[in-house]
């Protein structure tokens, strides 16, 4: 089973997963269940290093040494309290499972979180049902060479400036995405390596498949 390189810290959610997704944490890896999370946790067969979330989706209190309570009423969701726990302990990488289906509130939430984690500089992988989502500011990723498999672009937070992609069916240089129109939905890859760069501003990134992006 493969591991998306780095001392990274999992955040396990209640959401969908998908079985073939080939990513899921190792040994060495810190494991943070989130709420409900601690039920794909027990799936996988994994011991969470700790347990994180008000419990409602959960639906039983758990306890334990390693158990973190958060009341309902709160400013953050359960997984952004995970990567935060997850930072107190020195990691700046961050994979995401079963955080996306349900609610979909929540998982534009998730989203989120990855162009927060962006915006600091750090890393954030969500692998959802059959794709890959990350995000970068001010910065660049690439992809190895796939044979197909649809590629999506968006800004978040706001126009994104000096935006290329190379690689992809559809190339774009130096162009400006907004948050309002969807201009890089639905590229793709075929067969050669892709970049993706923005000089100023956020993308959100999503990959059909479970590649690992690069990043710099």
């Amino acid at each position: 089973m493969a591991n998306a390189s780095g001392k990274t810290c999992w955040i396990l959610g209640g959401g969908e997963f998908d079985p073939g997704c080939p990513h899921i944490p190792e040994p060495g890896d810190l494991v943070i269940a989130a709420d409900s999370g601690l039920e794909l946790a027990s799936r996988l067969g994994l011991t969470p290093d700790l347990i994180v979330g008000d419990f409602d989706s959960l639906g039983r209190a758990p306890t334990g040494d390693n158990v973190v309570t958060l009341p309902v009423e709160k400013d953050v969701t359960d997984a952004s309290a995970a990567v935060g726990l997850g930072r107190e302990r020195g990691y700046s990488r961050f994979c995401f499972v079963g955080c996306t289906g349900g609610r979909p509130d929540h998982t534009f939430a998730a989203y989120q979180l990855l162009a927060e984690l962006a915006g600091r500089g750090e890393v954030g992988l969500l692998f959802g049902d059959g794709f890959t989502v990350t995000a970068i500011r001010d910065g660049a990723l690439s992809f190895l060479a796939l044979p197909c498999g649809t590629l999506s672009v968006f800004a978040v937070g706001g126009n994104a400036s000096d935006v290329s992609i190379a690689g992809a069916f559809y190339p774009l240089s130096q162009a400006t995405l907004t948050p309002t129109f969807p201009l890089g939905v639905s590229n793709s890859f075929v067969g050669k390596p892709v970049s993706v760069t923005v000089g100023r501003g956020s993308l959100l990134i999503f990959a059909e498949g479970y590649p690992i992006p690069i990043f710099g």
